[in-house]
């Protein structure tokens, strides 16, 4: 086993015992990156009227934007990132027609709640 872990290491390739830690971290597009980090009701709010009208909870959750709450664009200007949720939500609305918006609004306000569970989770840490 020693022999097969040393070959492994002189290729380059990293072994099991050596202690490696892998880090992944996901791509998000630029649609995606704009959705907002909410209050974890509003979130709710949003997914509620995401599942019965498609792209209203996107619509409401592009004007959080406006009030301050934090995306992961943070280069982009607030009014960018605003208009990028717009569009997501007309986009949905959209191909709401062909079921494609209808369970992309779905998804869309699934990712709020999460990001806004995440955004929970992460307040009592940076006090």
């Amino acid at each position: 086993m020693d022999q097969k872990d040393t070959e492994m290491n002189e290729k380059g390739v990293s072994s099991s015992t050596s202690g490696v830690v892998v880090q992944v971290r996901e791509k998000k597009g630029a649609l995606r990156a704009a959705i907002p980090y909410m209050p974890f009701p509003v979130a709710v709010i949003c997914l509620f009227l995401n599942t019965f009208v498609p792209g209203l909870g996107t619509f409401i959750s592009a004007f959080t934007v406006l009030c301050g709450a934090r995306t992961d664009l943070p280069d982009r200007h607030m009014c960018c990132v605003f208009w990028l949720n717009i569009a997501a939500a007309f986009i949905q609305i959209v191909t709401a027609i062909v079921m494609v918006g209808w369970i992309m609004s779905i998804f869309w306000g699934m990712d709020m709640v999460i990001l806004a569970s995440y955004r929970e989770q992460a307040a009592p840490q940076q006090l």
